[in-house]
């Protein structure tokens, strides 16, 4: 720990007195240690920051914990039932630093603040403790403080409650809140897409009431998400209860207005106000009214499918190299919010997708527009995050100059769309709500606002000068008191005829008048004894105070105080209008929202040359001339061009379903990815990497490429691949798209090959999805002769002089080899090892073309007669042992059996 969180308060070097509380009754505490445990008690769950001067203190095993989190020192103060209590601190000033390495950690912190004056707690008596209180929960779904958020992703918490629809069914309602914008949104969904629902809304946190957290088909998936799970109660989760608390927390005689809600979606409502309730306490964040996402409404992605994908982060968990990275042209918080958010649902309704198009569209036509659109929202800034701080009591001065500066660009995006033609439904739904926005406050804070502003309101300075004339004259005082004590002494001096008259000032009487003793005499006179009141006599002088110079030493001595009182006053009349506007202020962020991220996907196609895709609600699915966004952005630059493919899964009744073989590293799986990744953006409402695509809406959407171990369960990789593989043929529906990539490679070779076998006939079969399947099982390419929904591609290759060479070509066709030894040379394998596959690889085809396996797959069902291939050691000779038959090691000499041995160990 630094010294700064070494600091004692004079509280903390009490001494030891009977124990204050009824927690420490057998041990002998400090009061303010009493005060201490006794806060701690009613916070067990929590970290406690407890305030003391200008540090937050931790004891016990709060200090023990923190100190290993933060790597601070541990010390000690005291002793407690005989043992040295624990102790670490952080400054208040760098608080937030410190919070936000213990929520990442997963800890709650609850925050101790003093809730009076430190002279009030002196009236009591000299040890009396100043009252302290927790003022707030800190927890990673609630925090606001912009040091610990991320400006371009939502907060969420989220809240869950469920209804049982059947003796094995339950529906589940969910109720998403991020209250550092306001944001309350509702949904429900059954049990096989709560996964997926939930991996839509990416939480931060999420409450799980006790049935549920304990709940053994469940318990398994709250221990391996990576949000932190809040288990809750019972108690106040009923529908009945829940509803009450939706209309006293709106104002609402019913919720009627706000749209029709299932008893789920209310319980899980009313969960999320009880949790911002306990969390809060006493500050209440500006929510917008719930709204509802119909089932269905927006594309199911599971958790897997989007780690798969990559959509917002990397495997590794990266932001850059995902595709939002990539996508991610928006010039305002909020927008890259909305952006993330679009991209994590996007929608299924063509008519609601239309609308996004349309506005794209306006603006990749309207160039000239989309340049002044995003030049305004340049210089606008968080508008919702600092309107939910000043509704908490948390904003500081620069919440109002943000807030300002927001309406303005508000106002000013208003008035360039006010005199745009022809705006589409979803940019002129966004003017309408910038045009009707009353912005007489911004200029009232512009005025109100000095150019400086101070984080902190406590700090002061932060009213314009000229702007109250009570604060001016307090500044005036405080600043220059010595001009006035000049004047008023210029003027006794001249009334009284003393030249020598002064004005002076000492820690004991304060300021007083001093005279010379004889001045003094007659100042103890008619007409003067009534003005000048005796103090003190001293050798060769004498001391006066006046009223009036008591009532300016008043004033100066306070200027300071009431100079803050004033200005905090101002602070907080100026919030409070604000807050009076929340719901228009609001509104007006979302569209700010809409129209940055608009703009930015226009300014994308244009800058990439993307078009706009045909959404309907068909089962089409062709592609022309598609790639992947993310892969052509990192060879773009390198200097290299991204080699466009075509795809087409289209069905009258049912999807097609594309067979895939090709060499390794032919670029099987950017073919898989790219096309999943185009129906997202398409979806979202964007424009797609293609030059022509047709999409028939997508319901869910299933990707399994690649795998790994998941040791933490006991899973192996071809475990996880097999559950992933069951979640897609248990849940894909005739409009979902399916992508595989070497389902069946973790096993044996035959078992591996006849669950290929077996799940593509189930795509076909019973699932009749649109679907790509890629495989090195060269024998499944048969099944397009059999069944007759399925096509068969490959990647093209070629060799030129020894070398492979990939052309990353998609053409229709089978292929014959898999190049992996080419591959493994490239790889760097020793030259010996890649020689010897080799010679093995000729001596299995030669085995293959003597008993072929092709045989079995024209007999269906699958393998009938087991096929085992020939042992490699009789296929071929032992090269070692031969050699090694061809040492004598009684005729040979030290040296020569040394040398022996490094020739087997080079080319052996």
């Amino acid at each position: 720990m630094s010294s700064q969180a070494q600091y004692q308060s004079p509280e903390s070097a009490e001494p030891d007195m009977p124990a204050a509380s009824k927690s420490a009754q057998d041990s002998r505490v400090t009061p303010m240690m009493a005060q201490y445990i006794e806060i701690k008690a009613a916070n067990p769950d929590s970290l406690l920051f407890y305030r003391m001067g200008d540090f937050y203190e931790l004891f016990f095993e709060d200090a023990e914990i923190a100190s290993r989190s933060l790597g601070i020192v541990l010390t000690k103060r005291g002793k407690h039932q005989g043992q040295d209590i624990p102790m670490c601190g952080v400054p208040v000033d760098r608080a937030d630093d410190y919070l936000q390495r213990l929520i990442g950690l997963g800890h709650r912190v609850a925050v101790c603040e003093q809730t009076e004056d430190p002279a009030e707690a002196k009236k009591r008596g000299a040890k009396s403790v100043v009252r302290r209180d927790v003022v707030r929960l800190v927890t990673p779904g609630t925090i606001t403080e912009d040091r610990l958020l991320d400006p371009g992703r939502a907060n969420f918490f989220l809240a869950i409650a469920r209804r049982r629809v059947s003796d094995t069914e339950w529906c589940y309602g969910l109720a998403a809140v991020d209250i550092s914008t306001g944001h309350f949104v509702l949904s429900e969904t059954d049990g096989s897409g709560l996964a997926a629902e939930i991996a839509r809304f990416e939480p931060r946190e999420i409450l799980v009431p006790d049935v549920i957290h304990d709940d053994s088909e469940l318990s398994a998936f709250w221990r391996e998400t990576k949000a932190a799970i809040t288990p809750l109660s019972r108690e106040g989760l009923d529908p009945a209860s829940a509803e009450r608390r939706l209309k006293d927390y709106f104002g609402v005689a019913t919720l009627d207005a706000f749209g029709s809600f299932s008893r789920a979606e209310i319980t899980a409502a009313g969960s999320a106000l009880f949790y911002i309730e306990k969390t809060q306490i006493g500050s209440r964040p500006v929510l917008n009214p719930p709204s509802r996402e119909n089932v269905g409404a927006a594309l199911a992605i599971d958790a897997a499918t989007r780690a798969n994908l990559e959509l917002t982060r990397t495997l590794s968990g990266e932001r850059a190299g995902s595709l939002l990275a990539t996508i991610d042209c928006t010039v305002t918080p909020g927008g890259a919010r909305l952006l993330g958010e679009r991209l994590a649902g996007p929608l299924t309704h063509p008519d609601m997708i239309r609308d996004r198009q349309d506005a794209v569209a306006a603006l990749v036509e309207n160039a000239d527009l989309r340049e002044r659109l995003r030049r305004i929202l340049k210089r606008s800034p968080d508008l919702a995050r600092a309107l939910s701080r000043l509704g908490l009591g948390r904003g500081g001065p620069r919440d109002l100059a943000c807030v300002r500066d927001g309406l303005f660009a508000a106002r000013d995006l208003g008035l360039e769309l006010a005199i745009a033609p022809n705006l589409p439904r979803e940019l002129s739904d966004a003017a309408h709500r910038l045009q009707s926005l009353r912005t007489e406050i911004a200029d009232k804070l512009a005025a109100a606002l000095a150019d400086e502003l101070p984080l902190l309101k406590r700090d002061g300075g932060f009213v314009r000068a000229s702007y109250d004339q009570n604060l001016d004259e307090l500044r005036e005082l405080q600043q220059d008191s010595r001009r006035f004590i000049a004047a008023l002494q210029a003027r006794y001096a001249t009334e009284t005829g003393c030249r020598t008259l002064r004005v002076k000032h000492n820690h004991m009487i304060g300021y007083f008048v001093e005279v010379p003793q004889n001045v003094g005499e007659d100042l103890l006179k008619e007409p003067w004894k009534e003005t000048f009141v005796h103090r003190q006599t001293m050798a060769g002088a004498m001391r006066f105070s006046t009223v009036e110079l008591g009532e300016l030493e008043s004033k100066i001595a306070s200027a300071s105080d009431r100079a803050l009182r004033i200005e905090l006053g101002l602070f907080e009349a100026m919030a409070q209008e604000l807050v009076d506007l929340s719901a228009e202020i609001a509104s007006a962020a979302e569209a700010i929202a809409v129209v940055d991220v608009t703009a930015a996907l226009a300014e994308l196609a244009v800058r990439l040359d993307w078009t706009r895709p045909l959404i309907d609600t068909s089962l089409a699915f062709r592609i022309k001339g598609g790639r992947h966004p993310v892969v052509e952005a990192a060879l773009k630059r390198e200097g290299e061009a991204f080699i466009a493919n075509n795809s087409d899964l289209s069905g009258k009744d049912a999807g097609h379903i594309l067979l895939i073989t090709g060499p390794n590293m032919g670029g099987k799986s950017t073919y898989l990815r790219q096309n999943a990744l185009i129906v997202v953006l398409a979806q979202m409402g964007s424009f797609v990497p293609a030059k022509e695509a047709h999409i028939g809406i997508v319901d869910r959407l299933f990707s399994r490429v690649g795998a790994a171990d998941d040791l933490a369960r006991g899973r192996s990789t071809f475990m996880v691949e097999m559950v992933e593989t069951a979640a897609i043929l248990n849940q894909a529906t005739a409009r979902s798209l399916v992508i595989l990539d070497e389902i069946g490679r973790g096993t044996a070779t035959f078992d591996g090959l006849s669950i290929a076998w077996a799940a593509i006939e189930h795509l076909h079969e019973a699932n009749r999805c649109r679907a790509l399947f890629a495989t090195h099982f060269h024998e499944l390419t048969a099944l397009a002769e059999r069944l007759p929904r399925i096509a068969n591609a490959t990647l093209k290759v070629t060799e030129w002089h020894g070398e492979v060479v990939f052309l990353h070509e998609v053409v229709p066709g089978a292929a014959d080899r898999s190049y992996g030894l080419q591959v493994a040379r490239l790889a760097g394998l020793p030259l010996a090892v890649v020689d010897r596959a080799k010679t093995i690889l000729s001596e299995l085809e030669r085995s293959d073309r003597e008993s072929p396996k092709r045989a079995l797959v024209d007999d269906l069902p699958l393998f009938a007669v087991p096929v085992r291939a020939e042992p490699v050691a009789k296929a071929m000779p032992d090269l070692l042992r031969a050699a090694l038959e061809a040492i004598d090691p009684d005729q040979m000499t030290p040296r020569e059996a040394l040398d022996a041995l490094y020739r087997l160990k080079t080319h052996l």
